[in-house]
């Protein structure tokens, strides 16, 4: 089947000018945003575009690994895309390491002294060498584990695809548990303790599960740019649909989540806690339900047709709905905090974001072009092309 098929990706010109043209705008936005607005508000726009495109490539490995250790076949004809997806992660990586230089502007417990007690208790994690530490010891198992099963697949694509799958689901294993453990704990670190005199149990789950649904999205949408290229023919309407069952089920894991948090919080009715929603419905009124139609409502009576979860055009749609609605998840999760007076969303915060966008497209297509669009030797290659849904 793979014999008379384009699986070799060609980055050309046109597609790199037009990603020129996003990073462009974006570098213009953000000296727009430098000598315009203040240092705190650049580093939050900042802040929201570094976690969001870093957790997009966590979720990405986070897709491939978890695919592994269940033994799919179905994801197999996908898989490339996640995988380079997931090679933006050392770029990430430096953004958030750039970030270091802004907690000042971002984080009040960095340089305020503090008589709260809550906040004294928790001086024994939140301080800046720890704080440096651990965000350096995410970054470097992330993207090592990421690498080695990256390196993995590839080898597979000269040799037994056997051997190097089963030598895959060890370091498989070994990242969803990390993963587990330190998202949620990089979700406290970058965003939670942007209020650090509040705090939820169900926080970091809840980044979490916006964290798969948004990686999810992307996913979605690298395919339909692919097919929109003439690549991926041997991509089905039932890898396409169990994309769309996968944004479908995790929008409402999502919402759960959200809805859980808040509801405990509304029915506690503890002033530590319920400040945290007051300060976004009151000043945030039309953001704060905006992103609860974006993230659930949209996407749950589009993706509940099951003829439309099979037609690509409406599940890319659906996708986008879900990222622009994660990226204001993250907007209402910071920008209440860092500033003190209540932000709309602008030309700056827009054009940040597209720049963002341009870096992120360009380092997955170019990492597209140094492997397969298939992996041909996979063991469960063949299950890709004849599975059907149900």
């Amino acid at each position: 089947m793979i014999d008379n098929i384009k699986i070799s990706f060609q980055f050309d010109k046109k597609i790199k000018t037009l990603l020129a043209i996003l990073i462009a705008i974006g570098v213009a936005s953000l000296v727009y945003g430098i000598f315009t607005y203040s240092a705190d508000k650049v580093w939050s726009a900042l802040l929201l575009n570094s976690v969001n495109f870093l957790t997009i490539g966590l979720g990405a490995t986070f897709f491939v690994a978890v695919h592994i250790i269940t033994q799919s076949g179905w994801h197999v004809s996908i898989q490339r895309i996640p995988e380079a997806i997931s090679m933006y992660l050392p770029f990430g990586g430096i953004f958030m390491i750039i970030m270091l230089f802004g907690l000042n502007h971002i984080f009040h417990w960095t340089h305020e002294v503090h008589h709260d007690p809550i906040i004294m208790k928790k001086e024994a994690y939140l301080n800046i060498p720890f704080f440096v530490v651990r965000l350096v010891i995410y970054l470097a198992v992330w993207i090592l584990l990421t690498f080695v099963l990256r390196k993995l697949s590839k080898k597979s694509d000269v040799n037994d695809g056997l051997e190097f799958y089963n030598k895959s689901r060890t370091y498989a294993a070994l990242f969803l548990v990390f993963f587990a453990i330190t998202i949620v704990t990089f979700a406290w670190d970058w965003l939670m303790s942007i209020e650090a005199h509040w705090f939820s149990t169900l926080f970091g789950w809840y980044v979490l599960a916006g964290v798969i649904v948004k990686s999810f999205a992307i996913i979605i949408v690298i395919v339909a740019i692919l097919r929109k290229l003439g690549y991926l023919e041997f991509i089905t309407m039932e890898n396409i649909h169990d994309l769309a069952r996968y944004l479908f089920s995790f929008a409402i894991f999502w919402m759960y989540l959200w809805f859980s948090q808040f509801m405990l919080i509304w029915y506690a009715n503890i002033p530590e806690e319920t400040f945290y929603f007051i300060k976004r419905v009151e000043n945030y009124e039309f953001l704060f339900y905006l992103n609860l139609a974006l993230n659930f409502l949209i996407p749950f009576l589009v993706l509940i047709v099951r003829k439309f979860r099979r037609i690509l055009w409406i599940v890319t749609s659906m996708a986008i709905v879900v990222f622009a609605g994660q990226w204001l998840d993250q907007y209402l999760m910071i920008f209440p905090g860092t500033m003190k007076e209540v932000q709309t969303i602008g030309v700056f915060d827009i054009g940040l974001t597209i720049g963002f966008t341009g870096i992120f497209l360009w380092i997955v297509l170019q990492s597209l072009t140094k492997a397969n669009l298939l992996p041909k030797n996979h063991p469960y290659l063949q299950e890709s092309f004849h599975y059907e849904n149900l």
